[in-house]
């Protein structure tokens, strides 16, 4: 009995990773060996970089506090310290949010943990 391909479904799987691969550079776009690489390792790196994202922004959140603690004579490790002694249930994102965008709030929120 000969051995049956199913044409369809094999040029469709092909179709979504050159679709994929669409605005790619030189033969990746076009060439289904050399785009099929290039789509799982892009896949990998925003399966990674996800990830990282996250850790970017604490960093960038925690930045932010430790400057606008600072102002206000205190570092960043003492400000959060007194933060979580108080009960105040803010968190990074908002604190840094109150920081950069709104000073006088964040000025509050510091003498209210003086």
């Amino acid at each position: 009995m000969p051995r049956s391909v199913n044409a369809v479904a094999s040029r469709a799987r092909k179709k979504k990773v050159l679709k994929q691969a669409k605005g790619y550079f030189g033969r990746r776009k076009n060439v289904w060996t050399v785009a099929k690489n290039a789509v799982d390792k892009a896949m990998l790196y925003s399966y990674r970089d996800r990830r990282n994202k996250k850790r970017s922004f604490r960093a960038l959140w925690i930045t932010r506090i430790n400057a606008g603690a600072r102002l206000h004579g205190m570092s960043y490790s003492q400000f959060m310290g007194k933060v979580s002694t108080n009960n105040i249930a803010l968190n990074r994102k908002v604190l840094a949010d109150l920081a950069m965008n709104h000073p006088d709030a964040f000025k509050a929120v510091v003498k209210k943990v003086k």
